[in-house]
């Protein structure tokens, strides 16, 4: 999996998988573009000295303006790997039009964004790509997304744009995947559910590597999936 010289554009790479996928990147070769929203997020990516690592700053993927500068950076793109989104857990009843859009503008509509620029960068370089997305156990499992409805819709809707547009775009050597996560083994999970165990959770870094081999020239034939990614849990 060899990404030496080839350009990546990483949303979410300054968080907790987003770091990995970035480092598992680095470690080949790859040149990765990262956009951040706020200085907080920038200060503490451990990779923003890098050389090869090119920090976008303020860009909102809700925005198809932020969007078209993040991608209008990027010379040459092969992979765009689309981590960046949101998590809300609220019955029902406590969620309102705003926060059910705000879900679906988080995950669904920044992914929507990412893919059309991302292919469109890839259709003028004539050479194919990757894209992979994230999405969540919820979206194959629809009954785990009770309490989180909005959540869950909206990374089910990504799944479902995921299996369209791999469709779509696969004559012009564009393959489009996704991963479902269950519950990652972040400082975050592990803070907010002091109690779980922590040995069943999804790996960082294994996760980064189903991504890595999903966005490599090594893959070839995989398209139009969404790969589970629970880990034992």
């Amino acid at each position: 999996m060899d990404f030496d010289s080839r350009e990546i554009v990483v949303t979410g790479g300054t968080g907790a998988l987003g770091t990995a996928m970035v480092s598992a990147l680095l470690e080949r070769g790859a040149i990765c573009h990262v956009p951040w929203r706020t200085k907080e997020q920038a200060a503490r990516f451990p990779h923003r000295d890098h050389d090869r690592v090119r920090l976008i700053e303020n860009i909102d993927l809700a925005d198809e303006k932020n969007v078209a500068r993040l991608y209008g950076g990027v010379t040459k793109l092969w992979a765009s790997i689309h981590i960046a989104g949101g998590f809300a857990m609220a019955p029902i009843a406590a969620t309102d039009k705003h926060a059910f859009v705000a879900q679906i503008e988080m995950n669904l509509v920044s992914c929507f964004l990412c893919c059309r620029a991302a292919v469109a960068a890839m259709a003028a370089g004539g050479a194919g790509g990757r894209i992979v997305n994230v999405s969540a156990r919820p979206s194959l499992e629809p009954r785990l997304g009770a309490g989180m409805t909005a959540y869950a819709t909206s990374k089910a809707a990504v799944a479902a744009f995921t299996q369209a547009l791999a469709q779509e775009v696969v004559d012009q050597d564009i393959l489009v995947n996704a991963v479902a996560p269950s519950t990652l083994d972040t400082p975050a999970n592990r803070k907010a559910m002091p109690k779980a165990d922590f040995g069943k959770w999804a790996n960082l870094d294994d996760v980064a590597a189903t991504i890595l081999f999903l966005a490599s020239p090594a893959n070839r034939v995989t398209r139009g999936a969404i790969v589970p990614v629970y880990g034992r849990s």
